[in-house]
């Protein structure tokens, strides 16, 4: 990139491929560097989590910082690591007492949760709300929605915090 760096917060969109599917997006920081969005991914199938890497990667400005297998380990690892989003499947086994109240701090901690999952009725609508999910994905899509939906959560969270300053 050349030219005067956008101002801290500002985000632009840039097409590398013009048959590419995707827009990437970048956010500015002092000096021009690049900031990436960091995400948790958490899900108790690995070939979900291999998927779900295997997409991410292709997008520079997504930094996966951690995969969980299991709900305590997400806890663990959101607040030790602090991601922006965290793709979270909605369904994965809950063992262990307050660990729903734990997910709600590192939420308020700063983290947007994205919840996924095989099944996206209204009651799964319901959970995700309750355990404090922003957006309810079909595993069935993530290829389509995924990355739109975690640039989407992180330029708002960005707005928000920006506006809180």
């Amino acid at each position: 990139m050349s030219g005067n760096p956008l101002p801290r917060g500002a985000v632009f969109y840039r097409m590398d491929n013009p048959n590419a599917r995707m827009l990437q997006i970048w956010e500015a920081q002092p000096g021009g560097g690049v900031m990436p969005i960091t995400v948790l991914v958490a899900d108790d199938a690995e070939i979900v989590r291999r998927a779900i890497r295997s997409l991410l990667m292709l997008y520079p400005a997504i930094q996966i910082v951690g995969e969980a297998g299991n709900f305590a380990q997400t806890i663990q690892m959101a607040k030790d690591l602090k991601p922006q989003v965290i793709v979270m499947d909605l369904h994965m086994s809950r063992e262990g007492h307050g660990l729903d109240h734990d997910l709600q701090s590192c939420l308020s901690d700063g983290s947007t949760l994205l919840a996924i999952s095989i099944s996206n009725d209204e009651k799964a609508e319901e959970f995700a709300r309750s355990l404090g999910a922003v957006k309810l994905l079909d595993k069935m899509n993530l290829y389509n929605e995924l990355i739109p939906a975690i640039i989407h959560l992180a330029s708002s969270a960005n707005a928000q915090a920006e506006t809180a300053d």
